[in-house]
């Protein structure tokens, strides 16, 4: 049992995404998910540190993403060797409790990182929260990406699929 959540080899994919980066508590970094003509999504922008700044993400539009039973979630990408985290969001809110776990790409080469959903982590903007519900696969309603731990600098990831199993 699974499900592709995005398929970015069709363009209009990386529309349903948007940008949710530092400048919403005073920082000026700016990022984008944006469609490649060779048939995949670019994650890419500049992380700055002015103005307590620090992190640059996108997010998808609410929409019914889950499926119950599933443990992994699967992200197809390449990009340089920053560390990066998917969030899951099990609400349509802008502000509210997300699930994220960590990865860092391992180079030019495409490859699959399968991140087991036990190992996602409840978090409040940026903060752990340690009395939080387990994440459930069934209420999946929204996918981010994120670039934080003030790794200041230009980024890019580039990402061909996001999928549940």
């Amino acid at each position: 049992m699974s499900k592709v959540l995005f398929d970015f080899s069709d363009p209009s994919a990386a529309i349903a995404w948007h940008a949710i980066d530092d400048r919403v508590m005073g920082g000026i970094s700016r990022s984008t998910l944006r469609h490649d003509p060779a048939g995949h999504a670019v994650f890419e922008g500049t992380v700055s540190l002015e103005r307590n700044g620090g992190f640059a993400s996108v997010r998808s539009s609410p929409g019914e993403r889950g499926l119950p039973g599933v443990r992994t979630c699967m992200i197809e990408l390449r990009g340089d060797h920053k560390q990066f985290k998917l969030s899951l969001l099990t609400d349509d809110g802008f502000d509210s409790l997300n699930y994220q776990a960590s990865f860092a790409p391992g180079g030019t080469d495409w490859q699959t990182l399968h991140l087991p959903l036990a190992d996602f982590r409840a978090s409040f903007r940026g903060r752990e929260v340690s009395d939080a519900p387990l994440l459930d696969p069934a209420r999946i309603r929204q996918v981010g990406l994120m670039i934080a731990t003030r790794q200041a600098g230009p980024f890019e990831l580039h990402i061909r699929r996001i999928s549940l199993a």
